[in-house]
């Protein structure tokens, strides 16, 4: 079996008949904004944005950076909630590391009010009164997105890490 068999992944850009405009047109809406929320996601933890970081989660969100963490010998907690999400990852940054995220590579897949997601986000993380101190991470996001009226919302992320250079736990502790 192939990897793309296996995966349950296609090659197939749209799930939408092309003859079908209107549905052509709402699937594309939907791909844009679930990438959207991790867009925002990102952005938000950059600019220290509490409303815009806020904005790219469900009420009842999960973030997992366990698996990333483990990496370099960390265990964080799972964070559950929208609030307790903002309010831990802006306390630990705020004032003192700037970040930068580049987001590439998200594939989506959509059944129904629920899609799930996978990118390769980069980031770049420096301490604010010692920027030669910084961490760069590579690492995959595997994400599940819930449809909220026009928009979506990101329910559940695990952030995985493939490569780091720099100290991680100068950032994030250990």
């Amino acid at each position: 079996m192939s990897d793309k068999q296996n995966s349950g992944v296609t090659d197939r850009a749209l799930a939408a008949p092309a003859h079908d405009v209107p549905a052509v047109l709402a699937e594309m809406r939907d791909r844009i904004e679930i990438a959207d929320a991790l867009y925002r996601f990102a952005l938000g933890q950059d600019r220290k944005d509490k409303e815009l970081f806020a904005s790219a989660f469900t009420v009842d969100a999960e973030l997992d950076f366990r698996p990333a963490a483990a990496r370099w010998g960390a265990r964080p907690p799972l964070m559950t909630g929208r609030n307790a999400i903002v309010d831990t990852i802006l306390a630990m940054f705020t004032g003192r590391v700037n970040t930068t995220h580049q987001v590439t590579n998200p594939r989506i897949t959509i059944q129904g009010d629920t899609a799930h997601m996978t990118a390769l986000i980069e980031a770049q993380h420096l301490l604010i009164d010692a920027p030669e101190t910084h961490a760069l991470l590579k690492n995959p996001y595997i994400l599940e997105v819930h449809r909220d009226g026009d928009r979506w919302l990101i329910h559940r992320m695990r952030i995985e890490n493939t490569w780091y250079t720099g100290d991680p736990t100068a950032i994030f502790g250990g």
